[in-house]
């Protein structure tokens, strides 16, 4: 478990210096049964990675969750995509998160709201449907 986590980390920070010219850091929320916090990173316009923390499990059951978006639809006011993840301890498998995010307010274009669907297929389960909604806030424009 500290091994994926040490490899999930080093990986996001690795890739955070990677493209200058776009480069996007932001932190989300994913309020649902099993909340999460995000940081993610924005390659470009299209492609952005994300690795997400479970808080509703216990520190001996610190699940994290990495997985890399791309945006299908990528418009000023909202965005939808989908992308491909894993996920460790609480849950080990592979995720495949689809969402739309929105920003609906002109004067707050650093927030957004997301809602995601997230098909989870547990290696020691079954396939576990995950939604949530949340927010996201960017720290760059």
């Amino acid at each position: 478990m500290k091994k994926i986590t040490k490899i999930g980390l080093t990986i996001f920070i690795l890739t955070s210096f990677y493209n200058k010219g776009f480069s996007q850091v932001s932190v989300s929320y994913y309020n649902s049964s099993l909340s999460k916090i995000g940081f993610s990173y924005n390659f470009s316009e299209k492609v952005w990675s994300e690795i997400r923390l479970y808080s509703n499990t216990t520190i001996n059951n610190l699940t994290p969750e990495l997985v890399i978006c791309y945006n299908i639809v990528n418009k000023e006011k909202h965005n939808i995509y989908a992308g491909i993840g894993g996920v460790a301890n609480y849950f080990n498998g592979i995720v495949v998160p689809i969402g739309i995010q929105f920003t609906p307010f002109e004067k707050f274009d650093k927030f957004s709201f997301h809602i995601e669907i997230q098909p989870t297929f547990d290696f020691e389960n079954d396939i576990i449907i995950q939604s949530s909604w949340g927010l996201r806030y960017k720290f760059r424009k």
